[in-house]
Formats: C-alpha cells, structure tokens, sequence
C-alpha cells in the first residue's frame, strides 16, 4: 500500500463529534493521520465512531471529553495526546458556539462563554502544541473562522468578534513561526448544514410556517449567492490541502470557502 502524505503524523481536532470538525477529521485520516477527537456527545457513539475512523482509515484514534472553554481541561488533554502519541503535529481548532441578541441585550455570561470556547481555547491549543512543533520543525495549525471572520452580521457581537480574534491570532501565530516548517492558516466557511445550522432551519420553517426546503434556501439567500451550502467534505479537502507540501509558503491566509459570500 503507498505511503500516504500523511502518515505517522497526528491530528488533534476540536469539536470533532460532529459537523465540520468530523468532516474535517475523516479528511485528515484519510490521509494516514491518526486522530484525536474531541467534543461532546453519547459515550457509545464515540467509542463506534473511534472504532469506525480506525478501521476504515487504517489509522490509529483517541478521544477526550475536554471542555475547551476551561483551559485546565485543555492542558490535561493536549498532555494526554502528546504522551500517547509523541506530539500533536496537525491542530485543528474548530470548537465554537453561537448566540444571538443585539449588543445592550447581551448576557455577560454568553458573551464570555463564546469568547472561551471560539477564541480563548485556540490560543491555549497553540501554545502547548507549538514546542514540539518546533522541535520537530513540522506543523499544521488550522484554524476554523468563519465569513464571520471578515464580516460583520446584526446580533451576532460575540461570535463575529471571536472569529475576528481568530483571523487575528492566525496571522500572529504564522508571522511568529515565518521562518519555520510550522504554519498557521484560518479557514472561514459559509453556511455550513451542521446539526447547529439545521436547528435555525428548522425553527425559521416553524416560525415562518414554511417547508423546510424553503427555510433552508431563504436562510442560503440572505448571504450566500451560489445557493448552496459548503460541505464539511469540502472543508475537509481544503485542510488537507493546507497540510501538504504544496501549502508550505500559505501562511497567516484567511481563507474564504462560502459560496461568494465575502464577494459581495
């Protein structure tokens, strides 16, 4: 079998259970890249999705339960992954949340709880995976934006403010590692069908009356021109191209997959 660009490395991604971060972990281990999963969900669920990314892929998996909006937990998991497989060489961080209300409105409590897990927790996963990196002189650090993170949207202060400090973070991170095999880049996805942006389907078409279908290209209309959803799929291949040598002088991008969206 043919060595694939991938192997003997690992993948440590956040928000991994489900939606993008899944996409983009099957990508990666399709690859050759053994798996670190992370996120929340059923117990048995996990442990058939470990088992099934192992077998198809031929790769090696674990996973952690880690709240990534407390950075102890981050530490003890970025511990763990580095004992078990040596070093973190590929980091995803794809973890985020959302809530809407406009800025006066806003609970305090939201506010910090999307700045934790969307900004705060990508900092902590860079600075524990970077010495090895460097030590290695070998690194991918992904980071999953959003159009969000070039643009603005009414009610969504938090998250667009986070995703901003995301896009800002990826620059300083790959300035700082300019000269080294180690880079940073951000991906900033459109609309995405996730289990999160299903459910605002979902309640547009209640609250509208509406089918689903409709609920759904309304929803794609407000801001995305070519009217279809980006895939985790074609998230994935997009991560997957940053990890190869052909992306070795991509460095501190902001890159926007979102069906025209930014164009606009």
């Amino acid at each position: 079998m043919q060595t694939r660009p991938l192997s003997g490395k690992t993948a440590l991604v956040t928000g991994s259970t489900s939606g993008i971060g899944l996409g983009i972990a099957h990508a990666l281990a399709a690859e050759g890249a053994n798996i670190v999963f992370n996120g929340f969900g059923d117990a048995a669920l996990i442990a058939d999705l470990q088992l099934q990314t192992a077998t198809q892929f031929g790769v090696k998996t674990s996973y952690s339960n880690a709240d990534v909006s407390k950075s102890v937990e981050i530490e003890q998991m970025m511990k763990t992954a580095i004992d078990e497989f040596g070093s973190i060489d590929i980091l995803v961080n794809n973890a985020g949340i959302q809530y809407v209300a406009n800025v006066e409105d806003f609970p305090v409590e939201r506010w910090d709880a999307v700045i934790a897990i969307n900004l705060t927790s990508a900092f902590h996963t860079t600075r524990l995976a970077l010495p090895a990196m460097k030590k290695n002189n070998w690194g991918r650090i992904i980071n999953i934006a959003s159009a969000h993170g070039l643009v603005g949207s009414a009610g969504k202060s938090a998250y667009v403010a986070s995703k901003h400090g995301i896009v800002g973070l990826t620059k300083v991170t790959a300035l700082e590692n300019s000269q080294t095999g180690i880079t940073c880049n951000a991906i900033c996805p459109g609309w995405v069908l996730t289990p999160l942006v299903q459910k605002q389907v979902d309640a547009r078409a209640a609250a509208q009356n509406i089918p689903v279908e409709q609920a759904k290209r309304e929803l794609l209309l407000e801001k995305q021109p070519s009217g279809e959803f980006v895939t985790p799929e074609q998230l994935g291949a997009l991560a997957v191209f940053m990890c190869s040598s052909a992306a070795s002088q991509v460095r501190g991008v902001a890159w926007n997959m979102d069906g025209g969206w930014v164009a606009q």
